[in-house]
């Protein structure tokens, strides 16, 4: 696979993935749905300030180490990217290693750039030691609700496809509200987790043309084997 049909993919994702957020950003009121096919999907728009699928780490210290390390994680993928290039990996592997890269750098500028640009935004209140929502629609604006690498990512894709409950007898959880699928997430989300989850499910085909590779290196003799000349 050749750079540049790479650089087209991950800038493909990541145009997408920005086009849909601002848009949620700019025109729906934080926390509030919009349904595109009935109950099963809808628009949500959230803010998580963690990880995806809304996960949250510590507050503002937290979401400094994670942007940090999502910036790590980028840079890393720039290099690395170049490198399975370089080597010939099989298309396939290389195409999910660029979705992966891609989810990574459309979260990374959500982090880095939305609290600059945006005029509102969840920010910590460190006296209830939790992010606290805002009222209206966000706009572009030079005054931004908070500093570089404190912006928070933008999510609003929701499937709750399946609502039901636990029977009483079930254990821990009986009797409770059942939700599939629950967490809210982006497209930059989606492309993490379907460059993963495709490594792992074709991970012998991806492998399969290196694995070829070192056995047609193998040198093949008439030598005689066995335990005397193992021994010398």
């Amino acid at each position: 696979m050749k750079a540049r049909q790479l650089i087209f993919l991950i800038a493909l994702v990541v145009l997408i993935d920005q086009a849909l957020k601002i848009y949620i950003k700019t025109s729906f009121p934080l926390n509030t749905a919009h349904p595109i096919a009935g109950d099963w999907f809808q628009l949500y728009f959230v803010e998580n300030p963690g990880m995806a699928y809304g996960w949250k780490f510590g507050g503002n210290w937290g979401k400094l180490i994670l942007t940090v390390f999502r910036l790590a994680a980028v840079v890393f993928g720039t290099w690395y990217l170049g490198n399975i290039i370089k080597l010939k990996y099989a298309r396939g592997f290389i195409i999910c290693a660029g979705l992966i890269y891609a989810g990574a750098l459309g979260n990374l500028i959500d982090s880095c750039f939305y609290g600059l640009i945006f005029d509102k935004g969840m920010v910590f209140d460190p006296q209830i030691n939790e992010y606290i929502g805002y009222n209206g629609l966000g706009h572009f604006s030079k005054t931004g609700y908070g500093s570089f690498l404190h912006g928070n990512v933008v999510d609003m894709l929701y499937f709750p496809v399946i609502k039901s409950h636990f029977p009483s007898w079930f254990p821990v959880w009986g009797g409770e509200d059942f939700l599939f699928f629950r967490p809210i997430f982006n497209i930059a989300d989606a492309a993490i987790t379907t460059g993963v989850i495709s490594i792992l499910v074709f991970q012998k085909r991806f492998f399969k043309d290196k694995t070829l590779g070192i056995e047609e290196h193998t040198i093949i003799t008439e030598a005689r084997v066995d335990d005397i000349t193992q021994v010398s």
